[in-house]
């Protein structure tokens, strides 16, 4: 029984060290990604405080708010992403969803657009593209609340023809340019700093 205890308490501190390291892995990238966007200092604080909290931001049974995962998918030419009409926000929107315990952001994102896309030959930018907080509404008995997005690129590398899951009432590949003026805020603010990335 002794031994048993001690397996427990040792477990519980590894897995206290892995969430320990990932929160300042993120810290860290999110400092970096306020040097590279400084006028975006509140949303970024957001993400601070929610880190500061003490419950896991990395599940979505903290229904107060928790981390997801955001897709930029572009395609080969670099000149479109791949966008979804989301089934439960009946709206166009960029590829992602819950971390569900990964407390790798980057790799959240990666998977939820392989699955959401069916593409394969994806990779991930570990740098942060995009960070947006934003409210979902009640459905089906759990409460709203708010989404802390962490979005990054993921570049297409081979066949672009996709498959539409049950997560999406339907998926499209849309060019980039036209959605800097004419979109979702948050999409048309990912769309601007695409263009303004790749003129530099």
């Amino acid at each position: 029984m002794a031994g048993d205890n001690r397996r427990r308490l040792r477990h519980r501190g590894k897995e206290k060290h892995v969430v320990s390291a990932a929160y300042a892995s993120l810290r860290e990238h999110l400092a970096d990604y306020g040097r590279r966007w400084p006028d975006e200092e509140a949303v970024i604080a957001q993400f601070l405080a929610l880190l500061d909290e003490p419950a896991n931001p990395f599940v979505r049974e903290r229904l107060e708010g928790h981390l997801t995962g955001g897709a930029w998918l572009v395609s080969g030419d670099g000149r479109r992403i791949l966008m979804t009409h989301h089934r439960k926000l009946d709206r166009w929107l960029q590829l992602g969803g819950h971390a569900d315990g990964d407390t790798d952001m980057a790799r959240v994102a990666l998977k939820e657009a392989e699955e959401e896309s069916g593409l394969s030959d994806l990779t991930v930018e570990g740098d942060i593209f995009d960070l947006d907080r934003h409210w979902i509404p009640e459905r089906k008995g759990v409460p709203g609340h708010w989404h802390y997005d962490v979005r990054y690129v993921v570049r297409a590398g081979g066949s672009e023809a996709y498959v539409v899951s049950e997560e999406s009432l339907d998926l499209a590949w849309r060019e980039i340019a036209p959605l800097a003026g004419d979109a979702d805020v948050s999409i048309s603010r990912m769309a601007r700093k695409w263009l303004a990335r790749n003129e530099a």
